[in-house]
């Protein structure tokens, strides 16, 4: 059995996503990591643009969701994008969507925090 996947890594993107007033206001830099599992149907050996899911498509309906609102969750965030990929590419069997969020308003010394949601057909 074949398993195909694109993966879009460390996507940067600047948001005023987040609960507190002030995420609001000033926004913040973050970071989204893309995996998509195409249709064991498509014939990938083919070599053909139609047996695929263009990924310059998929980083611009990833743009088009991520920056097109503000949501007070990652949670929120990373499940509306995933939800989109899957309805809008019929290719796309399973879809995840890592989002983070580096500038946490939380007395810590960290990397980042992070949400992921998993979508399948």
């Amino acid at each position: 059995m074949q398993k195909t996947t694109i993966q879009l890594k460390n996507l940067a993107f600047y948001a005023r996503h987040g609960l507190l007033p002030e995420e609001a206001q000033l926004g913040q830099r973050f970071y989204v990591d893309v995996q998509v599992v195409l249709s064991p149907e498509l014939d990938i050996a083919a070599d053909s643009p139609e047996q695929t899911v263009n990924y310059v498509a998929l980083y611009a309906e990833l743009n088009r969701i991520f920056t097109g609102r503000r949501y007070n969750l990652i949670e929120s965030c990373a499940h509306a994008v995933a939800q989109a990929l899957l309805d809008t590419f019929d290719h796309i069997n399973e879809v995840t969507v890592q989002v983070r969020k580096p500038s946490v308003p939380v007395d810590c010394v960290c990397d980042y925090f992070a949400a992921e949601v998993t979508l399948c057909r």
